[in-house]
């Protein structure tokens, strides 16, 4: 999931020790938003399981979306994000997700996929993130077929 932090993609993530000794950042709370949509290529009914949560950074936190699959067949669906404002993806890290692997739903199956994370403790160094105290976790649900290239989170 841990891209290049480019266009709303999420930045790479530290290794645990680091997130370990990582030092909230107290004074500054930022509200976390969560989308979900679905591509007209699958039928999933898809959401956040939550619609914010508040957060500091350098403070992990768990999110949670729904997934449900209400045909009579089985589905693989796969999923894309992005985070905005755009230039808050480079200290967006997320640890642990569900995108960028196929998930396979049975007909009638509801699964829950988790989402843990981190704004990066930089994000309060950075002047362009002075007066962001906003930021949009979004992911979109796309049927996975043979061949298929998704498109990159951002712009290319």
């Amino acid at each position: 999931c841990q891209a290049t932090g480019l266009g709303g993609t999420t930045g790479t993530g530290h290794s645990s020790e680091q997130i370990e000794s990582m030092e909230p950042v107290r004074d500054r709370l930022i509200k976390v938003t969560f989308n979900a949509d679905v591509h007209s290529s699958i039928q999933w009914h898809f959401r956040p399981q939550q619609s914010e949560i508040y957060v500091v950074p350098g403070e992990t936190a768990l999110a949670f979306y729904k997934a449900k699959n209400p045909t009579d067949k089985p589905v693989i669906g796969i999923s894309t994000y992005n985070v905005i404002p755009f230039e808050a993806g480079q200290y967006f890290n997320k640890i642990q997700c569900f995108c960028f692997e196929e998930q396979r739903l049975n007909p009638q199956e509801e699964v829950d996929m988790p989402v843990f994370f981190y704004i990066d403790p930089e994000f309060v160094e950075d002047p362009k993130m002075a007066k962001v105290d906003l930021i949009t976790l979004s992911y979109t649900f796309f049927e996975a077929k043979e061949g298929q290239k998704l498109p990159l989170p951002g712009y290319q």
